[in-house]
């Protein structure tokens, strides 16, 4: 691999990443307040949607994008309804939504006739004086939402960290008993995470449509969904784990071009499963290697919460 190949890889990495890294985020937000999202899938093809429909009819990418985010927030208010209040199985529902959710954007997009439509997408933000430098300068001209998503994951991660609001959203997925006990609202809480996380992962879609391709396909997600799910494993719930995941599965996913402008031939399936091997083993490393910390599986995840009546 010569300087130039190995230069426009790691320069189109961040690109690749920014969707898995804002995903996971979102998904992590959930989880540590107990309710486990596996509608990744399906929320980013919503907000990958509306904000391409956006773009389209208003021209705004940052309308746009906040627009998908709460489109993914709107979408899923049904799945926080189902396990939150009505405590239907979370697998079950998260499985369901994400079918919902692939049969709702095709109809749509179809109906709309947003497919295939290119639209103007983000401009290049160049990170002055690095920018400058001679050779590597091009690894720091990026869009606004790579830079952006630096701070985005500073605050959450602070959030849990050293806020008391972050603390009691982590009390309500470690332990729901203790905190409703000091007074801690379970439902809301876990409602308000899920609302909060969605979000993010729709903006991840977003991303996709508004800022890469800058188009929309049914099902251009392609998966992305489900690695976000394998990611947030591998992270052990910790946020900047997550992000150092994400740039690992835009590596990959950036090299794959980069191996073909170079002239190297793969097979077309080998390609498309790379992805997916690369998520499968990472889960095995974990599950092989996996060692408790403070950054572990929130203790109730997945386990909906009666709340037993005072007398």
């Amino acid at each position: 691999m010569d300087a130039g190949v190995l230069l426009n890889w790691l320069a189109n990495t961040p690109d690749f990443a920014v969707p898995y890294a804002l995903a996971a985020l979102g998904l992590i937000i959930c989880e540590r307040a107990g309710v486990l999202s596996l509608g990744a899938e399906g929320l980013m093809l919503v907000g990958a949607l509306v904000g391409i429909g956006a773009q389209i009819t208003l021209g705004q990418p940052a309308v746009s994008l906040v627009l998908a985010m709460l489109a993914a927030s709107l979408v899923s208010m049904l799945f926080a309804v189902m396990v939150i209040w009505l405590r239907v199985n979370q697998v079950i529902a998260g499985l369901a939504l994400v079918f919902f959710c692939q049969g709702l954007t095709a109809l749509v997009g179809s109906l709309a006739e947003w497919t295939n439509h290119a639209t103007g997408g983000i401009g290049t933000l160049a990170l002055w004086p690095l920018s400058s430098l001679p050779g590597v300068g091009r690894l720091f001209e990026q869009n606004a939402m790579v830079w952006l998503t630096l701070p985005i994951f500073g605050a959450v991660a602070w959030f849990f960290a050293r806020t008391a609001t972050g603390l009691r959203l982590r009390a309500v997925g470690e332990n729901p008993q203790a905190a409703d006990a000091a007074g801690i609202r379970v439902a809301a809480w876990r409602f308000v995470a899920v609302l909060a996380g969605s979000a993010l992962v729709g903006l991840a879609g977003a991303y996709i449509s508004v800022v890469s391709t800058k188009l929309w396909i049914a099902g251009m997600t392609g998966g992305r969904g489900w690695i976000a799910v394998g990611l947030v494993i591998f992270a052990r719930w910790s946020p900047w784990k997550a992000l150092i995941g994400a740039l690992l599965f835009g590596c990959i996913e950036a090299l794959i071009p980069q191996l073909a402008a170079a002239g190297v031939q793969l097979p077309q399936y080998f390609v498309m499963m790379t992805p997916y091997a690369v998520t499968l083993g990472v889960m095995v490393w974990v599950a092989l290697g996996k060692k408790r910390s403070g950054d572990d599986e929130p203790g109730a995840l997945g386990q909906p919460y009666v709340r037993e009546e005072r007398r």
